[in-house]
Parts: C-alpha cells; structure tokens; sequence
C-alpha cells in the first residue's frame, strides 16, 4: 500500500522517457556529446537529439554548449544529480534482482605507439584463451581519468615515482638505434653507428623529444661524439609506430624503444646499430581502476602480465 501511495504523489506520464536521460546524464559525465556516444553506442546526432527532446519537454536549457566542452546550466545540474541519484538505486536493484551473466568484456586504454607494436599483435592469443571475452582497445596518447572514461585498465609510461598506487610495472624503457634489413644491407657487414654510417643515414625522429628529451638525436650521438647535424637527412613522426615503420621500410634510422620493438628484433625485421642504453627516468605501468576484481577484467591483467613477464608487484 505504502509503494502504491509514492506512486501516486507524482503522475508517471511526467517523467523523461530513460533514453533521453540515459544520453543527457552520459552526456554531463563526459562533458562531450560524441563521447557519450560512444558510452552507449550511439552516434553524437543521436546523443544531441536525445538532449534537445529533453530540453523541449522541460522547458529548458540544459548544457551551454561551446566549441570547447559542454557545461551544465543550473538546471542541468540539479536534473544531473538527481539522475544521477536515481540511476544507481536502479543499478543496486538491476544487481541485485538480475540473473547471473557472462562477463560483458573489458575496455583497456593505452598510447598509440604501445597498442600498435606491443599490444594489438598479441591480443590473438588473449582471444583464443578467453573468446567469451570481449576486448574495447582506446588507442590515445593523452592520459584518460578511468573512471570518467568508463575504462578498466591503462597502460602509462611516467617516472617510476610518478606510478599510481596500485600499478603494476611491466617493464622498464631502454632505446637503441635501429635500421630495417635492406638498409643494413648497404652499410659494411660490422658497421656501426659512428661518423661514417651517420653520414649514409637518415634519422627518423619522434617529435615527443620536445616533452621526453631521451628520444632526441642529439642526445643519443652525443655520448658517440657526434651530432644529427652529420646525418644525411631528417624525417620527423609525431605517432612513434610510423617512425618505427619508416624503419623497417628502409627509409633510415630510429631510435628503437626495445620493450616495443622486441619482436622486430627477434625476428629480424629491424637490426640494431648500437648497444641497448636505458632509461631510468621512464617505465610502462598497468593501472586498473574500480573494476579489476571482475572477472573479465581480472583475467585480461593476468595475460597482459603474463605476455610482460613481469611480478604482479608494483
């Protein structure tokens, strides 16, 4: 009787239909209209249609919408919370009430350069362990909140002091200068990197040398006595992978992250030029946020361990 009195304090037919307010409060999480879209597997139209209907039963503005970020209006954030509020009781009663499923997958964020040549080449044998497992891969270079993001693992490369709690370490950053094998082939059989092959080179450089200094040439040849300056040409990548890729094309030389490029060593597609020299100052850490003990997402930490060959421990 008490259930039926609530019901009947306000008329049902009143209320936002869910799917507006499904994309209205994705779209306040993410400040962004695509990226709410992409939460729900929606186009960005559809998000911004899903608002404006909102809008036009309410009477009122919502966002104030800018070519920047979307931001709350006052009303927003008072309808914002109060979803908000509303949409977790409604969870905790899904949770509780639904039968027991499979797990839905796991979302992983990680740099470019890392997804591309570390990463998407082993995710076969992730499939084939795991193929009820479904894998969402967010290749970007900026460092993504987890939570805001609606990611359950990521991949960072920082100081070791820097590592968030809770992070386990992969393994550490070590660079050597690296050619493909038909530019090999052009250099003497015990050719090295020194004043003479430089001089037959062309440096393939990461433009990230400006924020990590250890990927500039010139700091690389200075050790060696040399500098860019004597190398037969440039070509600059602001995406890591497509120097790596320049590199096995023939078209001069990278300096190779070796954790990244170990299976292009170990199968010949790149050939080094000078001693490994490592990198104190940097290392790849897996993050995991408030999903890690889920079943899907714990397994996935577990093989991305595995191929790391790596402890657990941070």
């Amino acid at each position: 009787m008490q259930e039926t009195h609530n019901l009947m304090i306000f008329n049902l037919r009143n209320l936002p239909p869910l799917d507006p307010l499904k994309g209205f409060v994705a779209a306040a999480r993410h400040a962004s209209f695509t990226k709410a879209g992409e939460a729900l597997f929606l186009t960005q139209s559809a998000i911004s249609r899903q608002v404006q209907a909102l809008e036009g039963q309410l009477g009122v503005p919502l966002f104030r919408r800018s070519t920047r970020q979307l931001q709350l209006t006052p009303e927003g954030e008072i309808l914002y919370r109060a979803a908000l509020a509303a949409f977790a009781e409604l969870n905790d009663a899904v949770r509780q009430i639904a039968a027991p499923r499979r797990p839905a997958g796991v979302s992983i964020s990680t740099s470019i350069g890392f997804a591309a040549l570390w990463l998407v080449p082993r995710l076969s044998s992730f499939q084939e362990a795991h193929p009820d497992i479904a894998v969402r891969l967010s290749a970007d270079n900026r460092a993504v909140d987890l939570e805001r993001d609606d990611v359950d693992l990521a991949i960072r490369y920082c100081a070791p002091g820097d590592a968030p709690a809770g992070s386990h370490k992969l393994f550490t950053e070590a660079l050597l200068p690296v050619v493909g094998p038909g530019l090999r082939s052009q250099l003497p059989a015990a050719a090295r990197l020194d004043h003479d092959t430089l001089g037959q080179l062309t440096l393939l450089a990461f433009e990230d040398a400006i924020a990590h200094p250890w990927f500039a040439w010139n700091n690389w040849l200075q050790p060696l006595g040399l500098n860019a300056g004597q190398a037969r040409g440039h070509l600059q990548f602001n995406h890591y992978d497509q120097c790596i890729a320049a590199a096995v094309a023939g078209q001069g030389v990278a300096l190779g992250r070796e954790p990244l490029i170990r299976d292009h060593l170990a199968d010949g597609r790149l050939l080094a030029l000078a001693p490994t020299r490592p990198v104190p100052e940097r290392a790849y850490y897996l993050l995991a946020g408030d999903t890690a003990n889920e079943p899907a997402v714990a397994a996935f930490t577990a093989w991305l361990l595995g191929q790391a060959d790596t402890p657990s421990e941070t």
